[in-house]
């Protein structure tokens, strides 16, 4: 964990509030209520997945925890203030990749730092630690069509976390991955968040990854989103995949998250 990270768990205060947040979109066609009355609270170092269906409002929610959008009524409280506008306490992980085709691996990572202003050298050596943490050692150099899928979502990882942000927003970074990267990923992720310590607020369809990597799962309703549960992840914290997936709890939490959502699987 950095030395960023273990001064962050150790503040006063959870990581982010979330109060009575509903939003609205209007259009020239129709009013729409993507997400009403959400109440929220994720704890500094927790890892939180947010699972529910298409159109949900899931994304919408992490857009107004980075400030991208705001909310028609209620507040988004990060770090003890008020989200008015983007933070630069956040990291922001997109389903995909979004690499500059004309750049390399370090360059894509370095681009955090030269939208910051960060020092030049503080922030190479931050690359190449993170470079080193998710195995792209030999890759520095390389463009971004030269990569898997899975190696281009790490450089979009590595990217995020060049700042040291204090929570991590992640909005289905794995869906367009085949099945085994993404349990690799899967894996990698949970190895970082336990070397970073960072709050994660993570967005997916798959039932199991909400599960796996997280120590809560919340469940939204179909449009407008509502949270209908919040489930805590009875798992050790350190956990291995194949361990993971045979457990019962696992099992008895994945059974109820897909009850939940009136899914067999589907959104698997």
């Amino acid at each position: 964990m950095t030395d960023r990270a273990r001064r962050g768990r150790e503040a006063s205060g959870p990581a982010l509030e979330v109060h009575d947040v509903h939003i609205r979109f209007a259009s020239k066609r129709a009013d729409v209520t993507a997400l009403e009355g959400i109440d929220l609270t994720v704890a500094r170092g927790e890892f939180v997945s947010i699972a529910g269906p298409s159109g949900c409002g899931k994304s919408t929610l992490l857009k107004a925890v980075a400030g991208l959008t705001r909310p028609s009524k209620g507040e988004v409280v990060l770090n003890g203030t008020t989200v008015t506008g983007p933070r630069p306490d956040i990291g922001y992980v997109f389903q995909r990749a979004a690499l500059l085709e004309w750049r390399t691996v370090e360059g894509n990572i370095l681009l955090q730092g030269e939208m910051r202003g960060m020092p030049r050298d503080e922030a190479r050596s931050r690359a190449r630690d993170l470079i080193a943490m998710t195995g792209l050692q030999g890759f520095e150099g390389a463009l971004p069509h030269e990569l898997s899928g899975g190696m281009q979502q790490r450089v979009s990882l590595c990217r995020a976390l060049l700042h040291e942000p204090e929570v991590l927003l992640m909005d289905e970074p794995f869906g367009a991955l085949d099945a085994l990267t993404r349990e690799r990923m899967n894996v990698e992720l949970h190895r970082i968040w336990e070397e970073t310590g960072v709050t994660v607020l993570l967005v997916t369809h798959s039932v199991p990854e909400a599960v796996y990597l997280a120590n809560r799962v919340v469940v939204m309703s179909p449009r407008p989103g509502r949270i209908l549960r919040e489930l805590d992840v009875a798992l050790p914290q350190h956990r291995v995949y194949a361990e993971s997936m045979a457990d019962p709890t696992f099992q008895d939490l994945t059974t109820t998250v897909r009850e939940l959502l009136g899914t067999s699987g589907e959104v698997d």
